[in-house]
């Protein structure tokens, strides 16, 4: 490789991948390979190599900025695979990229959906949804096809509602399941009133906090926004869950969230639910969608009404995963 072809290289470059391989989270930034082709190129481009040519001064300074780049993505650690992306953790901050560049439009639909739902949510709601940092692309080098990634906030010492199950294989009180399910259909309201569908309401995106009672629901890849058309996809293994029109294609409404939302709550609940709960939820997951309720704000002043009388005036009670 000459100087010339080294200058061109590092000027075409969109990003480092194109340089030192792939740049992933999960990849070896620094590698031998990786290291061994910076080298190359720094030798080539170095200014005292090519006095008086600002080209190559140009190029050289920015293959020590890719090269930064590459190097920083070692502080990304597998969290965890997902549905159709991998979680990547650093700081603050989880990168959620897609394992598929066909899957590249679920990631684009959650981007829309969280900015959406951003501006034109009450501001006393947001802490209900996930923030969306940035966006990113990364580059196979062998096949040239890019994968998208969100960029989120990390929901420290949160858990989903599958891990409360398994925590509690025989179902929690109902008591502890009231503020979740009260929660849930605040961050449901949230996002309908900014006209947005999450579709997914599943235990696996349903995220508390326990200590603090906190609900955030998360993963918005599956989301429809208004004018509606059919979601774009299903979690497979809980194919099960979903009620027949959405395995229909057919354009969903509010009560799908409604539908789903009431599934979760009574499978956290196990067999225990007191029967006007149970028969609440019932109500929830008609099979006609137009008898299930489509207003998560008055379902929600519904719950609490069915809730005081059951357990009496509201208050907190602690609750907590086992160590």
């Amino acid at each position: 490789m000459t100087t010339a072809e080294a200058i061109t290289l590092i000027e075409a470059a969109a990003g480092p991948g194109e340089l030192f391989g792939s740049t992933g989270p999960g990849a070896a930034p620094g590698g031998a390979g990786a290291s061994r082709a910076y080298r190359r190129l720094a030798r080539l481009t170095h200014p005292d190599a090519n006095p008086g040519n600002p080209r190559a001064a140009a190029a050289f300074a920015r293959l020590a900025e890719l090269w930064q780049r590459h190097r920083d993505t070692g502080a990304w650690r597998l969290l965890r695979r997902g549905d159709i992306a991998n979680l990547y953790l650093a700081g603050d901050r989880v990168l959620k990229l897609a394992r598929d560049p066909h899957d590249n439009d679920l990631m684009d639909r959650e981007a829309a959906a969280l900015a959406r739902m951003r501006s034109r949510a009450d501001g006393a709601y947001l802490a209900y949804l996930p923030q969306l940092a940035g966006r990113q692309r990364q580059q196979d080098p062998a096949t040239g096809s890019q994968r998208r990634a969100n960029l989120l906030g990390w929901l420290d010492g949160f858990v989903s509602l599958a891990d409360v199950r398994s925590a509690y294989p025989g179902g929690i009180d109902p008591r502890d399941a009231a503020w979740m399910w009260r929660r849930l259909l605040v961050a449901i309201g949230t996002a309908h009133r900014a006209g947005v569908i999450h579709a997914a309401v599943l235990p696996e995106h349903v995220m508390i906090h326990p200590a603090d009672h906190g609900l955030v629901l998360a993963d918005w890849c599956y989301s429809v926004s208004a004018p509606a058309g059919p979601v774009a996809a299903i979690v497979s293994r809980y194919r099960d869950w979903y009620p027949a029109e959405v395995l229909a294609r057919r354009p969903p409404g509010p009560d799908l969230d409604i539908y789903l939302a009431s599934a979760c709550m009574s499978y956290l609940m196990g067999g225990h639910p007191p029967a006007r709960l149970a028969a609440f939820a019932r109500g929830c997951q008609l099979a006609s969608p137009r008898r299930r309720p489509q207003d998560a704000w008055r379902l929600l002043a519904e719950l609490d009404e069915l809730l005081e009388r059951l357990y009496g005036p509201r208050r907190f009670r602690p609750f907590a995963m086992p160590a």
